[in-house]
């Protein structure tokens, strides 16, 4: 039985995130910029070769029909591919968290059995079958840290000093649905531009999201106010709870004030999974 063993998926943050409109059909046209960071999530895959796709949690149950499983059939309809997968699902990043855990797991889902199935399908055919799946699964395909555009499926690669971050997450999670619905939501960013973003990228902008956010999880705002406490930076990732901050010279901080989760990260120089498809078709 061929098997692929401890494949990762990876967290992202968003240094920032701007809203600069909104499409007809409801998608918010945004800018950010993606960076991934060592915090992952562990798959493992055996081929079946009865078609089926099945998932074992270890760790936090997931939903049946979670990102994992979706991109798999995805990947088998695409293709026509009769072989099916054993997938073995470590959840370590949080969710409903903003730190794109699922759409992380997707991408690497992807990736994996694309080789463990023999189907060499290119980068490019696999970032269409992930945009199906979620705006944040092309970047994670990507592998680099990125400059975001559109619906988040418009990507250039950014280079990012080594830096370390402090990232916290509140007890209660968020409903990306529900924040970027809000009456109150901004979404009138004026447009950034790559060359402000690089002279200060950890510092740059804000995340637009953050005043709704603290408004449906109050938590968010204490686990800023608390980080500002120690003289760090804060805000929010994505859509989520999450929040961070870089640590700069400090090497540590003391245990949190409530019951958080804490994770000291480091951010990736790529993917480690960088390569795994052709860049061209």
């Amino acid at each position: 039985m061929r098997a692929l063993f401890d494949i990762p998926a990876p967290a992202k943050l968003n240094l920032f995130l701007h809203i600069t409109g909104r499409r007809p059909d409801g998608y918010h046209l945004l800018q950010s910029a993606f960076m991934l960071i060592d915090w992952c999530d562990r798959l493992h895959f055996e081929t079946r070769h009865d078609g089926q796709i099945t998932r074992r949690d270890i760790g936090a149950a997931l939903p049946a029909e979670d990102l994992v499983v979706r991109a798999a059939r995805a990947l088998q309809q695409r293709t026509g591919c009769a072989l099916g997968a054993e997938i073995t699902l470590e959840k370590r990043i949080p969710t409903q968290a903003g730190l794109g855990g699922g759409s992380s797991d997707a991408a690497s889902t992807l990736l994996a059995l694309n080789r463990l199935w023999g189907l060499n399908l290119p980068l490019a055919a696999l970032m269409r079958i992930g945009l199906d799946l979620g705006a944040d699964v092309p970047f994670f395909l990507g592998g680099r840290h990125a400059w975001v555009e559109g619906i988040g499926e418009v990507l250039q690669p950014i280079s990012l000093e080594a830096e370390r971050f402090v990232v916290v997450k509140p007890r209660g999670g968020l409903s990306t649905a529900r924040v970027f619905g809000s009456d109150s939501l901004k979404r009138d960013f004026f447009p950034a531009t790559m060359a402000v973003f690089a002279d200060d990228p950890y510092r740059y902008g804000c995340n637009a999201l953050q005043d709704v956010a603290v408004g449906q999880c109050p938590e968010i705002a204490r686990a800023i106010e608390w980080l500002q406490s120690l003289g760090l930076a804060a805000r929010m990732t994505g859509s989520g709870s999450a929040v961070f901050a870089p640590l700069g010279a400090i090497e540590a901080v003391p245990e949190p004030p409530e019951p958080w989760e804490v994770k000291i990260c480091k951010n990736l120089v790529a993917h480690p999974l960088l390569g795994w498809a052709a860049s061209d078709d």
